[in-house]
């Protein structure tokens, strides 16, 4: 099965930044901001929208999603090293 490229999505990468620019503030101490629950709601939501688009696009292609490659796919992104 050939790979398609998966388009660069600068609104995605926009969001993260905006998630991690609220949790660095709310740690930093700015006022207003203590917790930081904003940033880490805006991660979840846009780790959910990025996984979830990935399982569509799999069983778009194959007509199925396998838990091992999903699995996989996960763990290579989390590693710090690559094979």
């Amino acid at each position: 099965m050939t790979r398609t490229p998966i388009a660069f999505r600068h609104d995605i990468q926009g969001l993260r930044g905006l998630a991690v620019t609220l949790v660095v503030l709310a740690h930093a101490g700015v006022p207003h901001l203590a917790g930081g629950y904003v940033g880490v709601d805006v991660f979840f939501v846009v780790s959910g929208f990025v996984i979830t688009s990935g399982l569509l696009r799999e069983a778009g292609h194959s007509g199925s999603v396998s838990l091992r490659r999903f699995y996989g796919r996960r763990a290579l992104r989390i590693l710090p090293w690559r094979p």
